[in-house]
């Protein structure tokens, strides 16, 4: 047996054994390993709804007031998928992206949704799931940011539609930061349309302080807060 740990053969068998194995424990401590127990599975979103993209248009109209009461998680589920969700098999999304770069990301501050605690929650397209990234209602900080908007603070979700610049501009340059704009643009008017479709409200809030915004929801360096949507239910 001694003989056989010590051989040539055998060493070399044992480290090609380690560093197989390496890019299997780097891969599981980056950023891309989600804690199972953090990642919230969403519904199903559906493609067929009861109302014309038509009627949705003419009804849309930019809302600060809601009903007492959640949102259910379907109602949640549906928007998130409006916003970025995969429609393709070759992956892309609902709403279109210069060079399908997919340079926007959607964090929500969830205060009263069904099956959710209260926190700050990721929107992960792939798979149509949640990450929860912290605990917490950050709602009344968020209307603070936000010049003290009460809306922010009454609605059961805020939406934050989130840009990563640098995903675009370095294939476009400086011109690629008005295509992030467009893009935003899209994934808002994506997320309106839905939410009337599903009698919800919301409104675009540009008026906040971003710098304030970005510690509330402890976002990365090179990710800047574009839009700020509060959504609940309609209340007329």
């Amino acid at each position: 047996m001694k003989e056989l740990l010590s051989s040539p053969e055998f060493v070399r068998s044992g480290i090609i054994l380690i560093f197989t194995a390496l890019p299997i424990l780097i891969n599981c401590t980056n950023l891309g390993c989600e804690d199972p127990a953090r990642v919230i599975r969403f519904p199903e979103p559906g493609t067929e709804g009861g109302m014309s993209v038509e009627r949705a248009i003419s009804s849309r109209r930019s809302e600060r007031e809601y009903e007492n009461g959640g949102l259910t998680l379907f109602e949640l589920s549906q928007v998130l998928w409006a916003a970025q969700g995969i429609t393709h098999p070759g992956g892309y999304r609902a709403s279109p992206s210069a060079g399908a770069l997919y340079p926007l990301e959607v964090y929500i501050a969830v205060g009263n949704v069904e099956s959710l605690g209260a926190g700050i929650y990721k929107y992960k397209p792939h798979g149509h799931e949640l990450l929860r990234m912290s605990e917490g209602d950050n709602r009344a900080a968020l209307s603070g940011a936000a010049l003290g908007q009460g809306c922010v603070k009454n609605a059961p979700a805020v939406v934050i539609i989130v840009a990563v610049y640098e995903r675009t501009t370095r294939k476009y340059g400086q011109r690629g930061v008005n295509y992030v704009h467009y893009e935003a643009g899209h994934v808002a008017q994506n997320i309106s349309l839905q939410a009337v479709a599903l009698n919800l409200g919301t409104v675009d809030i540009g008026a906040f302080q971003d710098s304030e915004v970005k510690r509330i929801m402890n976002l990365a360096d090179d990710e800047e807060p574009l839009i700020i949507m509060p959504l609940g239910r309609r209340s007329h």
